[in-house]
């Protein structure tokens, strides 16, 4: 299997620029801490008076922009201290459930073993779309296991630390609280959690290979605005440190220099 730099190199793309694409603005900062806040309340106001059909339009836009944030915040992507990016995994594990340490955890060994079998999180990239599908709700679970046997101990208390404190959440919501719109957070939060196999890993992987194509991308920019940049994984996975914020940016460079391997894209 190809190291990522031997890649790099058969596909004329070592020498893109990307090192000025890690430095990020105030503005952009603020941007991308902020950037699910909106969904949430919205989702969660529209919850409080029973209009549900809205409540999950918006509930979609919370998890796919949390997943924006937490992606950035695994690669300590963000723009603020390591500190505050721990602080971000575990708000994000309040409100998305489970463990965000424990994504991280998977999500850096995506990126060094990808695709061989010590890559747990892509275990659905390269099986049907109905079975990368069914498998979706034991998804979190190995992954937290995963996590669990393989992380640091610094990382093992965080994940321990986030999984009680979700698990206590969850209790309290349904045993204590008898709140119908936390209720409903709660189970959409767990049913978007279960559909992450299918949207957050086949959709950008599958068909792929390590040999030319390692994953997907996307260059429609009205696609690419309404899924906040969240599929130009091809690029993320080339130049992880890159946050999402600058990956249009990225793009347009790897366009130039190996404009072949932006054929197959998410949708």
């Amino acid at each position: 299997m190809l190291t990522l730099n031997q890649w790099k190199q058969i596909n004329h793309i070592d020498k893109v620029k990307w090192i000025d694409l890690l430095k990020v603005s105030k503005i952009e900062v603020f941007y991308e801490l902020f950037i699910w806040m909106p969904w949430l309340l919205l989702s969660l106001i529209t919850a409080v008076h029973e209009y549900y059909l809205f409540a999950l339009g918006f509930s979609f836009l919370f998890f796919l922009t949390g997943l924006r944030l937490n992606h950035n915040a695994c690669h300590y992507a963000v723009g603020v201290s390591k500190k505050n990016h721990e602080f971000i995994l575990f708000l994000l594990s309040l409100l998305m459930l489970g463990s965000m340490h424990a994504v991280q955890v998977n999500h850096i060994r995506h990126h060094k073993y990808y695709p061989s079998a010590e890559d747990i999180e892509a275990m659905s990239a390269h099986k049907p779309a109905i079975i990368a599908f069914l498998i979706g709700p034991f998804f979190p679970i190995l992954l937290h296991i995963k996590a669990l046997q393989v992380a640091t101990l610094y990382q093992k208390k965080w994940i321990c630390f986030e999984l009680s404190i979700t698990v206590l959440w969850i209790f309290s919501v349904f045993s204590l609280l008898n709140i119908n719109w936390l209720k409903y957070h709660v189970i959409v939060m767990l049913i978007a959690q279960s559909m992450t196999a299918f949207f957050a890993v086949w959709t950008v992987h599958h068909d792929c290979d390590s040999e030319k194509f390692i994953a997907r991308t996307i260059r429609n920019s009205m696609k690419a605005r309404f899924t906040f940049n969240m599929f130009y994984h091809l690029e993320h996975h080339l130049f992880p440190a890159v946050p999402t914020c600058h990956l249009g940016k990225l793009a347009q460079r790897i366009d130039k220099a190996a404009p072949d391997l932006v054929k197959k894209q998410v949708f």
